[in-house]
């Protein structure tokens, strides 16, 4: 089927925010870094699902090095929203999974889950994997997982085939989970949906200490026989900074706390412990909680990090400017100096 009416053209360079020249894993960067913000499990609002769409749509083209070559042909010179028709001879291009392939076979999307633009350069479905050629036939084994998700409020990403023939492999997909399910591990269901429309619910165990960019190995799950390969998303917290098994934390102290010192109960993921502060604090200082960050399994757990952030009042009441300003005018303390 040729295409006869253009379509609004879409620079994938700048959904993702990088250059034409960006390297493979800059593109891989900024597209975790969008994901993550825009996952609809973590931003609720109104335009993060659209938005989700569109930035996994251009990782699908950009990361795959058949998909960007193909598409950095068509030139630099397009504006978003443009109309723009195929040039000839692009009508139901298809590409295909390459065995042995870094990032494994690109997934089949669902009806609708890409751009009009996408289906005029790539196909309906953006290629088959498992050996098809061309077309839309069905049986891909990347299809099995290609539907999948997650319920009790999370969703696993579509999955992804390194089947080349032979014994079944692992499939990879993705799943988002909470900084609290990562922390005290947990267990959620997935709802696997196969192309030929059955469906199958697994269980899948959280084990406490996850850290992102973890994988979590389901074994012969698929309907080939095969593994499936989670790779878990530690979603973003409101109060929590996640670097591998170690916790950051903002503490806001008052003035006089940070001048004078203090002690101060701190809720922690593991539960309330009781901080000293130092006389003479500052703002950005760091204060380490030892033991208190992810556990790790056959081994300490991460330390969660405090930094100092000194907050003063947004008014004043008459006696507290009365006591600021006579701060003032006794201290002889010069930050610049």
């Amino acid at each position: 089927m040729g295409i006869t009416m253009p379509v609004k053209f879409q620079d994938y360079y700048q959904t993702l925010n990088v250059a034409r020249t960006a390297t493979q894993a800059e593109i891989q960067r900024a597209y975790r870094a969008l994901a993550r913000k825009y996952h609809p499990d973590v931003n609720k609002g109104s335009e993060a699902e659209a938005k989700f769409r569109a930035i996994t749509e251009a990782y699908e083209v950009l990361k795959d090095p058949d998909k960007r070559q193909k598409y950095d042909t068509l030139g630099q010179n397009w504006k978003p929203g443009e109309e723009f028709n195929p040039p000839p001879g692009w009508e139901n291009v298809r590409f295909h999974g390459r065995p042995g392939s870094a990032e494994g076979f690109s997934f089949r999307s669902s009806p609708g889950h890409f751009s009009d633009f996408f289906e005029a350069i790539f196909g309906a479905a953006g290629g088959n994997s498992g050996g098809h050629s061309g077309g839309n036939s069905g049986g891909g084994m990347d299809e099995v997982f290609a539907r999948m998700q997650q319920q009790a409020g999370h969703s696993g990403g579509a999955g992804r085939s390194r089947y080349s023939g032979g014994e079944p492999q692992a499939h990879e997909a993705e799943i988002t989970i909470s900084l609290a399910d990562a922390y005290h591990g947990a267990t959620r269901q997935l709802t696997l949906r196969g192309s030929d429309g059955s469906q199958r619910t697994v269980n899948v165990k959280i084990p406490p200490g996850t850290t992102d960019g973890a994988k979590i190995r389901l074994r012969e799950v698929a309907s080939d026989g095969g593994d499936l390969l989670l790779r878990v998303q530690v979603a973003p917290d409101d109060q929590y900074e996640l670097d591998g098994h170690d916790l950051l934390m903002d503490l806001k102290l008052t003035p006089w706390e940070a001048a004078l010192g203090a002690k101060l109960a701190v809720s922690t993921l593991a539960g309330k412990v009781t901080l000293t502060i130092p006389p003479g604090s500052s703002s950005g200082q760091k204060m380490r909680i030892r033991r208190k960050g992810l556990p790790r399994r056959g081994g300490d757990p991460g330390d969660l990090f405090l930094r100092l952030k000194i907050v003063l009042p947004k008014t004043l009441t008459p006696e507290e400017h009365r006591l600021f300003a006579q701060l003032q005018e006794q201290s002889r303390f010069d930050p610049r100096a």
